[in-house]
């Protein structure tokens, strides 16, 4: 696999026209995330989804290696598929941390591939990893998208603005 910036451009345009799949895939995520916490989430658009991709795409760095897991595991495939179970799940797993961005929502896009992908099935003629892969883009975008109650407003644990620690000196 050869990943060049024409690479990332082509699996940035893919993401974004893969959005009436995932979409509605990460509106089902919610509503089940929401019914198991007894929370309300708000759903998603197709215009959000394809926003979300751009701003994950303009870093370079994370777009370079979403690229890569993407058009991995898109084309992963192992005859019958069981045997390529572990690498699809961890390069699915991976893809769903990076899009969502660092701790704690790396670790939380992990959790939820893995409830995610537990309700996608790719079709016999597609590649093993083509369920890992809706999966992980649900997870990861569903992460780092706005909706969750406990993401809105100020964190209760974020302490001073960085500078008035007590204990610095000049």
């Amino acid at each position: 696999m050869q990943v060049t910036p024409d690479t990332v451009a082509t699996e940035r345009q893919w993401l974004r026209e893969r959005a009436s799949t995932v979409v509605p895939l990460i509106n089902e995520t919610r509503t089940q995330l929401g019914e198991l916490f007894d929370t309300d989430v708000d759903s998603v658009t197709e215009m959000q989804f394809r926003d979300e991709v751009d701003r994950v795409f303009a870093d370079g760095d994370v777009a370079v290696n979403v690229a890569g897991y993407v058009g991995l595991l898109r084309d992963l495939d192992v005859t019958g598929d069981y045997p390529g179970f572990v690498v699809d799940e961890v390069l699915g797993r991976e893809l769903a941390a990076t899009i969502a961005g660092g701790q704690p929502l790396a670790l939380l896009a992990q959790a939820t591939f893995h409830f995610a992908d537990t309700h996608t099935h790719g079709d016999d003629d597609e590649a093993a990893g083509a369920d890992d892969l809706d999966a992980a883009l649900a997870a990861g975008f569903q992460t780092r998208l706005p909706g969750w109650s406990w993401r809105e407003g100020a964190n209760p644990f974020s302490v001073g603005d960085g500078r008035d620690d007590p204990t610095a000196t000049e």
